[in-house]
């Protein structure tokens, strides 16, 4: 599988407050932006994958909606974030 746990704790170590916090955003939000990755690049090979392109929608929408929350509680947490995953708005 492509995501092993211990990428996910990697993940939530960098970007959360500790490894096994999986509830802050800043987490989520880079979880989702690395399934995001890794599910573009099979679409890239796979033009005709429909339900991996349904999945991906979705995640996208979750992503943009806890950046949309944390924009609205903490402007400065957001601004890193968005930095740290050179992402664009």
């Amino acid at each position: 599988m492509y995501l092993t746990s211990e990428k996910k704790q990697e993940l939530f170590k960098s970007f959360g407050t500790s490894d096994t916090d999986t509830g802050t955003a800043e987490g989520q939000i880079a979880l989702f932006s690395y399934r995001i990755n890794h599910l573009t690049e099979h679409l890239k090979k796979n033009k005709n994958d429909f339900s991996t392109q349904q999945a991906l929608i979705k995640l996208v929408g979750k992503r943009r909606r806890l950046l949309d929350y944390l924009r609205v509680k903490d402007i400065g947490r957001y601004r890193e974030i968005i930095k740290a995953l050179k992402l664009r708005k």
